[in-house]
């Protein structure tokens, strides 16, 4: 009968090898621990058991002597079931030595950070609650300011920085339409076909134009306008005015008495508010168009019942809800934007923090009054 070989062993298996001797147990380590064979289903699944077994004591002696190869992921593995120290008997070549120091070194455990106490928990609470009234401070001041100005401009029209507000009003509402169109007509375009796949299940089509209107025109176009506008000319705002702090032109317009509320506040927050209202109504036409052309596509209703129906499903008064937000959108947001623009210390990393901080507050606040409005005027136009 012919006689089956026997397949020889592989020498580069990685394996570990106990023996007993006089002077206590010895564990050798054959093989290659390198990655490309630990890496390997067989050979991880055989060899975490027999590591698992030697718990780390004084009396196993580690041989690493008769090692073919070792890498860094096989001396982790070593490091790591020693417990993250030196054996006290252990074999092993100047090589493989540095290796395992190397290990060791950047393996070392990072520092558990020590739990606050709650006298320190109280006094970060309170820093929170004396930075929030900093702000409210010097929100209020400026809001002080303003009305200041406003008076100061009612008596004498003629020396308005007018030429500054237009400025502000083309900066900040022409060339925000086109981005505030886009985005109008996607999110209308989108709302539309979302609602008639369900509208289309109860045979009420009709009703598209009820749920596009009321929508759009009072709540998402001002909101989504103001959010735009926020994040596009609010940081725009507390970037320009950060920057006279960074170059020291408010320090030289208060040398030369310039009031720094009469020429840097009032003509943004008079542009604002008079420009957030065009760009609302602006916002919410285009996200009307994308609205009908999805139903047209979808359900089929054309965009002259779109317009038809649009008065009768829709009250005038939502419309001037809109208009009435987006002004104290506007006004807001400049506000916002002046403010921390002002508080902007002469340094690029405070103009950064400034400038997102900004951001994050004039869209938190837009949110918050939107949803003010709607408490408040819940039983107007519906």
């Amino acid at each position: 009968m012919p006689s089956t070989a026997t397949p020889e062993p592989d020498e580069s298996e990685p394996r570990l090898q106990r023996e007993n001797t006089l002077q206590g147990p010895v564990v050798r380590l054959l093989g290659r621990w390198t990655v490309s064979r630990l890496v390997q289903a067989q050979v991880w699944e055989s060899l975490l058991p027999q590591l698992a077994e030697l718990v780390p004591a004084d009396g196993i002696s580690w041989s690493l002597e008769g090692l073919q190869r070792l890498d860094h992921i096989g001396a982790q593995l070593l490091w790591n079931h020693w417990g993250r120290h030196w054996p006290p008997k252990l074999r092993l070549s100047d090589a493989q030595r540095s290796m395992l120091e190397r290990v060791a070194r950047f393996s070392a455990e990072r520092p558990m950070r020590p739990r606050k106490t709650l006298w320190q928990r109280f006094t970060a609470l309170g820093a929170l609650v004396w930075r929030m009234l900093d702000h409210l401070v010097d929100l209020t001041r400026l809001l002080g300011q303003l009305l200041l100005d406003i008076a100061r401009l009612a008596r004498k029209p003629r020396e308005g920085p007018w030429r500054d507000v237009t400025g502000h009003i083309y900066h900040i509402g022409s060339t925000a339409l086109p981005i505030t169109a886009l985005v109008g007509f996607l999110i209308g375009l989108v709302l539309a076909y979302l609602t008639s796949q369900q509208l289309k299940q109860f045979g009420a089509d009709a009703f598209i134009v009820n749920i596009l209107g009321l929508s759009l025109i009072r709540e998402l176009g001002p909101m989504l306008a103001a959010i735009l506008v926020a994040g596009r000319s609010g940081s725009a705002i507390t970037a320009q005015i950060g920057v006279m702090r960074v170059t020291e032109e408010l320090d030289a317009m208060r040398v030369m008495g310039i009031p720094l509320g009469y020429r840097l506040v009032m003509p943004r927050a008079f542009a604002l508010a008079l420009v957030m209202p065009l760009v609302a109504v602006w916002t919410t036409v285009a996200a009307l168009v994308g609205g009908m052309l999805a139903a047209d596509l979808t359900m089929g209703l054309t965009p002259t019942f779109f317009i038809n129906n649009l008065p009768n499903a829709v009250q005038v008064s939502n419309l001037t809800l809109a208009m009435g937000k987006s002004v104290v959108f506007g006004f807001l947001i400049a506000l916002i934007g002046c403010h921390y623009g002002l508080r902007v210390k002469p340094n690029t990393e405070s103009l950064g923090q400034g400038t997102t901080a900004s951001v994050v507050t004039s869209i938190t606040v837009v949110i918050l009054v939107d949803a003010l409005f709607a408490v408040v005027f819940k039983n107007v136009g519906i």
